[in-house]
């Protein structure tokens, strides 16, 4: 199935849906899988439909379980080689696709907003995409890390870096809401997503005129 074969009407759209990115093992702390539990309980509390990987497997099946046990709804995308790989929990929805490129763009467009667990560079990369599209203006939601236990104390420094040479300017850096606790995080994406006039307008360099002698 496509991307376009999605791109229908939905009555629940007026409902913030979330997208959780997050490792596909749990990590080597509890403290990972507890606060798992607690935000796919809190995004189902909220009536915020959680949209993510799909798989039972690590955290990513942590947070579906416990949004599916809280009474709340999860859609899982999940491509074609890694649904061979892994057993599917019951969910609300499991949309399966072609390859990685159709998942990131499902997921994009059937999210308002993206939280980012502790993961491992998978994570990384569809939290750096999503960003850098928001940045672009692909879209205008929100892009949050939830920082559980310090886990991403040294991403933020070198975002901090990045700013202090000159690769990244100061309010994108600000842009990125940040907490360790989820029920806030949750409250605070959901607000960020029905009010997103803050987004950062894109400001690409002033092109160099080149001269020949």
């Amino acid at each position: 199935m496509s991307v376009k074969d999605h791109a229908v009407s939905d009555p629940t759209r007026q409902v913030c849906r979330i997208c959780v990115f997050c490792g596909s093992s749990a990590g080597s702390k509890p403290a990972y899988t507890d606060i798992a539990q607690r935000l796919g309980k809190a995004i189902a509390r909220s009536g915020c439909p959680l949209v993510y990987g799909g798989g039972n497997v690590g955290l990513m099946g942590v947070v579906a379980e416990a949004a599916m046990s809280s009474g709340g709804r999860v859609i899982g995308i999940i491509p074609e080689r890694l649904f061979a790989m892994v057993e599917q929990p019951e969910l609300t929805e499991l949309l399966i696709v072609r390859d990685m490129h159709e998942r990131k763009a499902l997921m994009q467009q059937k999210a308002d907003a993206f939280i980012a667990m502790p993961g491992g560079i998978g994570t990384m990369e569809e939290l750096f995409e999503v960003w850098s599209w928001r940045y672009i203006g692909y879209h205008r939601k929100p892009v949050a890390l939830l920082d559980v236990e310090g886990y991403y104390q040294g991403l933020l420094g070198f975002l901090d870096h990045m700013v202090q040479e000159g690769f990244l300017r100061q309010d994108l850096r600000d842009d990125l809401l940040v907490d360790d606790n989820p029920e806030s995080m949750v409250l605070r994406v959901i607000e960020a997503a029905r009010n997103p006039g803050s987004a950062p307008v894109p400001k690409m360099p002033e092109r160099r005129s080149s001269s020949r002698a």
